[in-house]
């Protein structure tokens, strides 16, 4: 064999290697690094009643400063994401809210649908008598987060270029290029009961991208998967929430007039699995009478006195324990104990 045809040969081995040589030593130099995490995305761990796990970099709170409901972003938003195989950044957004403690997170997304559905079964009479569903329930939502996101797209050039011009057209197209790219997000936040918008912060990340092809590394799948921490896009855009999300904290956190008084998180858990005694009513069930005439008791007790007749309309909260086939209970005019057999969850 020549030696022409040995170096033909060989040539294709060490373009590779150099595209490969060329990666590591950008990313052993954090040239390829977000400026916030390593590996995966930024915003990851998880969060229960009982706190955060797994997550870097999120500001904490002691206590949550309201009840938050986190909306989709406008249709134009959600269009530009899918150019880079993302999905909504919603559920990154409630990861992080809920991990920092900060406030507690509403669900009035896909979620809300089931859980109307939820509530229509009981209505119908569907669900078991002891399940705790019934009316006034819901937490109610404090404020309302909107999420935008802002691309600026890749530069021209790059050190592709340059790789191309010393060893050949082919190495350009195998090393791609080194390409700076950069997500700005915004967040608004309006009162829910008033709609005024009572805090607004941006949010921007820049990460220089080493891209070596899909030929040698599978560089494609990635983008495939559509996850926010297996593609650069993704990396770039969840950092860019972190931060933002990071400066609304901040300004509701240096504002006692936007803190709201609620609970943990973990007493609002508590609340909605709460029952009574003996399982049929939770504490805040809505109930009304069966039928007309209905006797309010003074006391859990057939032979006590009377403190009210309820029409077959009225309206009982439970506010209280069951005790003898009574459960107690306020209504509009009086509070007392009304026999469980004669009242039913609206």
């Amino acid at each position: 064999m020549s030696m022409r045809a040995i170096d033909a040969w060989r040539v294709p081995a060490i373009l590779a290697g150099f595209a490969m040589l060329a990666g590591n030593a950008f990313a052993q130099g954090g040239i390829t690094k977000e400026k916030q995490g390593q590996g995966g995305s930024v915003v990851q761990g998880a969060a229960g009643t009982q706190g955060s796990q797994g997550d870097t970099g999120l500001q904490h709170c002691e206590k949550p400063m309201g009840a938050l409901a986190v909306v989709e972003p406008q249709d134009f938003v959600l269009a530009s994401l899918r150019r880079y195989q993302l999905q909504s950044p919603v559920g990154l957004i409630r990861l992080m809210v809920q991990q920092s403690n900060c406030f507690i997170v509403v669900e009035r997304g896909i979620g809300m649908q089931n859980a109307m559905q939820e509530r229509g079964l009981n209505n119908s009479g569907e669900l078991r008598q002891d399940s705790n569903m019934g009316k006034g329930q819901m937490v109610t939502a404090d404020f309302i987060l909107t999420p935008s996101v802002v691309f600026s797209e890749n530069n021209a050039g790059g050190v592709g270029g340059a790789a191309a011009g010393v060893f050949g057209r082919k190495v350009g197209a195998i090393a791609g290029g080194l390409k700076f790219k950069e997500a700005q997000t915004s967040m608004l936040v309006a009162d829910a009961r008033t709609t005024v918008q009572v805090a607004a912060a941006e949010g921007s990340t820049k990460k220089a991208d080493m891209r070596l092809g899909a030929g040698l590394f599978g560089g494609g799948g990635g983008a495939a998967a559509g996850g926010y921490g297996n593609t650069n896009e993704g990396k770039i855009i969840a950092a860019a929430l972190m931060d933002n999300y990071n400066n609304i904290v901040g300004v509701i956190k240096g504002d006692p007039n936007l803190q709201r008084n609620v609970g943990t998180l973990a007493q609002e858990a508590a609340k909605g699995g709460a029952k009574a005694a003996n399982g049929t009513f939770a504490q805040g069930d809505v109930l009304g009478p069966k039928i007309a005439g209905v006797k309010l008791m003074a006391t859990p007790d057939d032979a006590g006195k009377v403190a009210g007749t309820l029409a077959r309309g009225d309206e009982l909260v439970v506010i209280g324990e069951e005790k003898n086939g009574f459960v107690n209970v306020q209504g509009s005019t009086a509070s007392g104990w009304v026999k469980i057999v004669l009242v039913q969850k609206h």
